[in-house]
């Protein structure tokens, strides 16, 4: 994500993400009133970990959410109890913008903050370290590119496109095998680091059961993004190889999809899962501008390492002129993409 708080940066342009955080804030509520136990323990500290957090203010919004809850959790269930000490650990990798991050934090806050850089998908924490985890609209970014969307010899070579949108079914298999690979990583980390009576709160984009990748094709944002670098290399800006050997690291899944790679894990149960309300990009993106600032602010870190960075602006001016065009600016009710709320504990101590 673009650090910072320029025009360009998450922080400015990460409002989709927020209306994902507001969507879920009643459920994230009412689940740790009713779920978290705290009757049976004395808590001289709390532990909470927000993984992938970015460094905009969304991630500050949902630990506020979080350290409200449990306040009037332990209000509620242990009145004449002294509050622990709340321990809130950022994490993402390490070239996020911690510094900007840790501008956005109030001063009289209450809880500690630390930030811990590294990939989610290996371990972070110590064994049964905490006592509640969350991620928001994180668990969408591959690890790793699957090796045979650049391999010309693979029935998955991705020539001529940067996502599996409206590629072949061997580039979308190799990307849900690859998304199989990292959840199951992510869920034996977290399954080891939380503690025996804590509890995982996820907010995942997805699109509905029953999508076909192939009907995002037409007027698909990455497919847009796609075709304008095409564009650019049929002009000599850049080469049609330099567009071929670049593949964005995201993937959505179904939430049927999703919950079959949770079941399979073994050592999480699921509480809870559901679509939450529409979140609407059209109300949180309104304007062309800021359609296009939001695709910005995610993805040109990756297309300024691939392709450098004189490109960016004139890549970005011709997307703009594209999407004011396409069916997501044109007719919104075309727009696909879910949020799914995952709350997760453990079946027993690891």
């Amino acid at each position: 994500m673009n650090g910072g708080d320029g025009p360009s940066s998450y922080a400015r342009n990460s409002s989709y993400q927020r209306g994902a955080i507001e969507a879920a804030e009643a459920l994230l509520r009412k689940e740790i009133n009713m779920r978290l136990d705290l009757t049976n323990h004395s808590f001289s500290s709390f532990t909470i970990a927000d993984f992938g957090c970015s460094s905009g203010p969304n991630t500050i919004l949902a630990v506020d959410i979080i350290i409200q809850a449990l306040y009037h959790k332990l209000s509620s269930s242990l009145p004449n109890t002294k509050a622990p000490e709340f321990l809130v650990f950022f994490n993402d990798l390490s070239h996020t913008d911690f510094n900007a991050l840790f501008a956005l934090l109030p001063s009289q806050r209450p809880y500690f903050a630390a930030g811990v850089p590294g990939s989610f998908y290996g371990n972070l924490f110590p064994k049964a370290h905490l006592n509640l985890a969350y991620s928001s609209c994180a668990l969408c970014w591959l690890s790793v590119l699957p090796t045979e969307l650049t391999d010309k010899t693979s029935p998955a070579y991705n020539r001529g496109k940067i996502h599996y949108t409206g590629a072949s079914a061997e580039v979308a298999q190799a990307y849900s095998c690859q998304y199989k690979k990292d959840i199951k990583s992510f869920l034996q980390a977290r399954s080891r680091e939380l503690a025996e009576d804590g509890l995982m709160a996820l907010i995942v984009p997805g699109v509905p059961d029953g999508f076909l990748d192939c009907q995002a094709s037409t007027g698909s944002e990455f497919d847009l993004l796609g075709s304008c670098l095409m564009d650019m290399a049929r002009e000599g800006r850049i080469t049609e190889e330099e567009v071929n050997s670049f593949n964005l690291p995201i993937y959505y899944p179904t939430p049927k999809e999703l919950e079959d790679i949770i079941r399979s894990n073994g050592e999480l149960k699921i509480d809870k899962m559901e679509t939450l309300g529409s979140i609407d990009a059209q109300d949180t993106m309104p304007e062309l501008e800021s359609r296009v600032l939001y695709l910005r602010a995610v993805l040109e870190g990756l297309i300024r390492t691939h392709f450098g960075h004189q490109i960016i602006n004139d890549l970005f001016d011709r997307y703009a002129l594209k999407l004011a065009h396409s069916s997501f600016i044109l007719q919104p009710q075309t727009h696909k993409s879910i949020m799914i709320f995952v709350l997760l504990t453990r079946f027993h101590d690891i």
